[in-house]
């Protein structure tokens, strides 16, 4: 049998439960590039597909999506992590667009520095240097 040759990842799926505020954050604050955009009438819903480097970002927008745990301990995905090549202006950036972060922190394994912000619907994502 032939082991799997995983060479990257083709993309991260995120449901959010407000479309023009996802929409916003991602693509106004964060600046991600859209790919495409379409409202699927069928299952009245919205997706929202943005360009992350190599790497896409899939927003669903669904109608009263149910509640998940929302907090970097809780099982399931941790967090979404950005790279970045300067945390600190990034972190200035964020937050003179409203968005708060967590104090600056330092990976105990790398010496990198870190932080934690959340998307409109309270999902974690770290900026990491």
């Amino acid at each position: 049998m032939i082991q799997p040759n995983f060479s990257a990842i083709h993309h991260v799926a995120i449901i959010v439960s407000d479309y023009q505020k996802a929409k916003h954050f991602y693509v106004d604050i964060l600046g991600l590039p859209i790919i495409r955009e379409n409202y699927r009438p069928e299952r009245q819903d919205y997706k929202l597909d943005l360009q992350l480097n190599e790497a896409e970002l899939e927003i669903f927008a669904v109608q009263n999506p149910p509640k998940r745990p929302s907090f970097p301990e809780a099982a399931g995905l941790r967090h979404l992590a950005f790279k970045t090549t300067n945390i600190q202006a990034t972190i200035d950036y964020l937050k003179s667009h409203g968005v708060d972060c967590e104090p600056l922190r330092t990976d105990d394994f790398t010496g990198e520095k870190m932080t934690f912000f959340f998307d409109p619907d309270g999902l974690p994502l770290e900026l990491h240097e």
